[in-house]
């Protein structure tokens, strides 16, 4: 009884140690004063402000664009390969290539970003939105595979021979037999993807050009001469909804479950 007292007291104060940053700042999001150190009262000034900076708000545009645009294209690219690398025979052809994917994610971020920023300068490829959004794909496409692989894995071993032999062509066994199967492998790939990308500052830094920018870099930017209490709000904005989305397809899943349990 009271080891698991215990295990409640410490799962407890790990969720306090994770989260309690972000409840401050979501309750200082509301505070009418500019510096965290002293409160003043409660105000909603700072999302009025946030609404009005354009700055900021190009911003929020430019890192929700190149996330999106970067995990759509890291998913595509990542599940392909993944199939791919899945299909190989064990040997040290396929050993080698799970190596060089596993590069990426252990090398640290200054080296990915001065690699493709030297790469971008030797083919003399204009820094911009492009180059931001080819250094995302980069560096989010091996996490996609790591994702998928293991679904992949998890495969029963003929079950493509058997879609195959019931007449099914290669590209129908491709998509009503493969990706409903690796479909959550998937979905976890392009979210780590997405995060990463909305997450990155350092490859976003080397690679993009003055006149595009996204939270990361304009945060950096301000921190040279004060961080606006206008991020607080953003963040708030953020989480919130973020914290929503995993209500409703978390809701969805169980929803599906009951009625599952009701037909039964």
């Amino acid at each position: 009884m009271v080891g698991k007292h215990l295990k409640r007291l410490y799962l407890a104060l790990t969720y306090i140690f994770l989260y309690a940053p972000i409840m401050f700042l979501i309750i200082f999001s509301f505070n009418s004063e500019k510096f965290s150190s002293k409160w003043g009262y409660f105000s909603l000034k700072w999302y009025s402000t946030l609404l009005s900076d354009d700055r900021i708000l190009t911003a929020l545009y430019y890192t929700v664009l190149v996330a999106i645009v970067s995990s759509i294209i890291s998913t595509i690219f990542g599940t392909i390969t993944a199939i791919g690398i899945d299909k190989m025979k064990k040997g040290i052809g396929k050993k080698t290539i799970l190596s060089v994917n596993n590069l990426p994610v252990l090398n640290p971020d200054i080296v990915t970003a001065v690699s493709l920023m030297t790469l971008f300068i030797f083919f003399k490829v204009p820094f911009g939105l492009i180059t931001l959004i080819i250094a995302h794909v980069a560096f989010s496409v091996p996490y996609v595979i790591l994702s998928v692989l293991p679904k992949l894995k998890q495969l029963p071993t003929d079950i493509v021979k058997a879609s195959l032999d019931l007449g099914a062509t290669p590209s129908y066994t491709m998509r009503k037999v493969i990706l409903p199967q690796i479909k959550p492998g998937i979905m976890a790939g392009f979210l780590f993807a997405f995060t990463m990308s909305i997450d990155d500052f350092v490859i976003s830094f080397f690679n993009t050009g003055s006149n595009v920018t996204n939270l990361s870099i304009e945060i950096y930017s301000m921190a040279r001469r004060g961080i606006s209490p206008e991020i607080n709000a953003l963040s708030t904005l953020m989480f919130i909804t973020i914290l929503i989305l995993l209500f409703l397809a978390n809701g969805k899943d169980l929803f599906k479950k009951e009625r599952k349990n009701e037909n039964y």
